[in-house]
């Protein structure tokens, strides 16, 4: 799916929230509050939707802390964007270097594409392990970190049943957990623009 399907939905909102809805509720998600989108180029996609008020994004740069896949570790580098939309957090996602996980769904013609549907829990390990013990194994488990700020994740390997990955994500800041509001993405991805410069990991 693209990403241009849900934002051409009469309501973004409806069409975000009937994502996978059998898979939710059949193992009790709670709401969908991130799209996972893939994309050859962050910088250009971002471009390109900010040129529709879609951003500015927040855009990193650098390796996790931890990348384990499928039960391997990795060192693997990236570029991600953050922005929220119609109070759904879209992030970008170019191919990383040291896996292939975003690889197979990158669109030749560069449209961004929906790969994961994410959750924003209190314990990711938990939520991670309710589906692993339903039959849907931890496909990666990882850690981002810039400063005091703490972010853990885990995708599940639900693209049978879901017919997309489910991710599950807890921020931390100094250790409590919070959800980056919108306007913080916004002010801190317009200085970036201003500026030139990119956050680094």
């Amino acid at each position: 799916m693209f990403l241009e399907e849900l934002l051409r939905s009469p309501d973004f909102g409806s069409a975000v929230g009937n994502l996978a809805r059998p898979f939710r509720e059949q193992w009790g998600l709670p709401e969908v509050r991130q799209l996972g989108l893939v994309v050859p180029d962050v910088e250009n996609a971002a471009d390109a939707l900010a040129k529709r008020n879609i951003g500015p994004f927040f855009i990193a740069v650098g390796a996790p802390r931890l990348w384990r896949e499928r039960g391997q570790e990795r060192r693997v580098q990236g570029k991600m964007a953050l922005a929220h939309y119609r109070g759904v957090e879209l992030e970008l996602l170019e191919p990383l270097e040291g896996s292939d996980f975003y690889t197979p769904s990158v669109d030749p013609e560069g449209r961004p594409v929906l790969h994961h549907i994410g959750f924003f829990v209190e314990d990711v390990d938990g939520w991670a392990d309710h589906l692993a013990r339903a039959g849907y194994p931890i496909w990666v488990r990882g850690r981002l970190g810039l400063g005091p700020l703490r972010t853990d994740f885990a995708y599940m390997d639900t693209v049978g049943d879901a017919g997309v990955v489910v991710e599950f994500i807890c921020w931390r800041i100094f250790g409590r957990r919070f959800v980056p509001p919108g306007p913080v993405l916004r002010a801190v991805g317009g200085l970036e623009r201003r500026l030139g410069f990119r956050l680094r990991a």
